[in-house]
């Protein structure tokens, strides 16, 4: 049965040609999204003053700054570091001591999944250095967006994206790189591995002490999210943890295998 969101905003033939197009030219299948990414599209499609698809898909594939605007519009790559600052603070204070006292050493293996920009995972760095984590591996952290790949390895910042930060960190770990940026230091650039996955349809590492998936799941249809979550129970090592965004409650968790461990937070159980 067709949605009520489908009813109200229904997409034309033309539609169907747009996606396959634009997967095979970013990689991303719109398919995987829900159905209200297809208004989010047609909105992008109205601003430009395109009247076709067809017009809509060029104007993407000749511009390289077009295309940059419409990933960005469509994934909404807008983070800052320590976002939602109690979550961080969680891990910091509860579950980071707590895998520590499981595993009877300080080697943490964690993943930031969609890194966007890099603001997460350099923030998960961040709380390993001040956690005194010595972690066998940096970071891993993935996107499908090349663009935000790129961004996010020269890790330099808005000021304001630090904002979250604790005032006592921020010469620690950044240096001024003008015009109210800043720059990323050598230490923290070290403990982050960038790399393009497609969370879809690549496979994971496994054993994973931790990772994070927030503020992009939310974004996917049932099916699609359902499969991710499961892909991401097996990621994690026995009683490994899984913190999603804080609108993106996994409301089948124990189906998956899940038990809760606090607010927009799971665990595979040992």
């Amino acid at each position: 049965m067709p949605s009520h969101e489908s009813a109200i905003y229904p997409a034309p033939p033309e539609y169907d040609i747009f996606k396959k197009k634009m997967q095979s030219l970013s990689g991303i299948d719109l398919d995987a999204y829900k159905y209200q990414i297809h208004r989010r599209i047609h909105m992008l499609m109205q601003r430009w003053g395109m009247k076709s698809y067809d017009e809509y898909y060029k104007t993407i594939a000749d511009n390289p700054d077009k295309l940059r605007e419409f990933l960005d519009y469509l994934t909404i790559n807008v983070t800052e570091f320590f976002r939602n600052a109690n979550r961080w603070w969680e891990l910091k204070d509860r579950i980071i001591p707590q895998i520590y006292k499981e595993l009877g050493h300080q080697k943490l293996k964690m993943w930031s999944a969609a890194c966007s920009t890099g603001e997460e995972p350099y923030s998960l760095a961040i709380l390993a250095i001040e956690s005194r984590v010595a972690t066998p591996k940096p970071v891993l952290a993935v996107d499908i967006d090349d663009g935000v790949l790129a961004k996010a390895t020269a890790g330099v910042y808005a000021k304001r994206q630090i904002a979250s930060a604790p005032k006592e960190w921020i010469p620690k770990y950044f240096t001024d790189a003008g015009a109210d940026t800043v720059k990323v230091k050598p230490e923290v650039k070290d403990k982050v591995k960038f790399k393009h996955m497609d969370l879809i349809k690549d496979r994971f590492e496994s054993d994973f002490d931790l990772i994070l998936c927030r503020n992009v799941v939310i974004y996917f249809g049932p099916e699609t999210k359902s499969a991710l979550y499961k892909k991401f129970f097996s990621a994690l090592r026995p009683g490994g943890y899984l913190m999603t965004g804080a609108t993106e409650q996994i409301f089948e968790y124990k189906t998956i295998g899940f038990e809760s461990a606090g607010p927009f937070l799971y665990r595979r159980p040992k």
